[in-house]
């Protein structure tokens, strides 16, 4: 499978900061891997047109409609981009959305020809309670619709106490989470479970990338503050890419 790299700019950035895609474009547009960039709304028919994968951070589940302030996945879709966001922690845990709404949301950007990025991921309390494996399954169960598969999905797990923060799981934790949501992919999928992308995401950087992407069932990897400037998001895509 081709690895993926996705950035998420979550609410940052404006028409100034374009020049940042010319510089990833002209670096890594046409590499061994898929780079992503998901902007905010305000941003996508001009993020199109630099070169790069782009999508967006979130979606409605309705195509149209008396939603004030919402995007659905076919007008993102219908500014040039390819990819979506759904059930990202800071979605679920801002906005309290749950697994059936975030299923919903995918489904819609199924429809809507995007390629879904689902993130899934355990709190801190979660995590030093050993239910990681547990929150993860249940997320995976209930969040990803059936009939998913590599075309139209990647799965990212982010551990929501990593976000930000600075701190990340050890490789062998990580390891071992990617191991297991693998074996509960081709439980549910079959032979689309082997095939359908797992990328890491929380405090990825380049001091760190090497090692995790070295790592059995890391596909690559979902970032987000390293992501806005290119000096700092080019050494992780190439540390992808070398891996390849």
């Amino acid at each position: 499978m081709r690895k993926l790299i996705a950035g998420n700019w979550k609410m940052n950035g404006t028409q100034a900061d374009i020049f940042e895609l010319d510089r990833l474009a002209i670096a890594h547009g046409a590499g061994e891997v898929d780079v992503v960039i998901c902007g905010p709304a305000t941003l996508l028919s001009q993020m199109v047109r630099v070169g790069l994968n782009i999508g967006g951070q979130d979606c409605h589940t309705n195509i149209s409609g008396a939603n004030t302030g919402d995007i659905s996945a076919m007008m993102i879709a219908d500014t040039g981009a390819r990819y979506v966001i759904t059930g990202h922690s800071e979605r679920r845990n801002d906005h309290n959305e749950n697994d059936a709404l975030i299923s919903a949301k995918t489904k819609a950007g199924w429809d809507a020809g995007l390629h879904v990025i689902l993130c899934i991921g355990e709190t801190e309390a979660q995590y030093h309670k050993d239910e990681t494996l547990d929150v993860l399954r249940a997320q995976m169960d209930h969040s990803i619709p059936d009939g998913a598969s590599e075309e139209n999905t990647t799965i990212a797990y982010e551990p929501i106490w990593a976000i930000g923060t600075g701190l990340t799981p050890t490789t062998k934790e990580i390891s071992a989470v990617h191991a297991a949501l693998r074996a509960h992919l081709v439980t549910r999928f079959g032979a689309s479970g082997t095939a359908i992308r797992l990328v890491y995401g929380g405090s990825v950087k380049a001091s760190n990338a090497n090692d995790i992407f070295a790592l059995p069932n890391v596909d690559g990897a979902l970032v987000g503050g390293a992501s806005l400037k290119a000096t700092d998001f080019s050494p992780i895509i190439l540390a992808l890419q070398q891996s390849v």
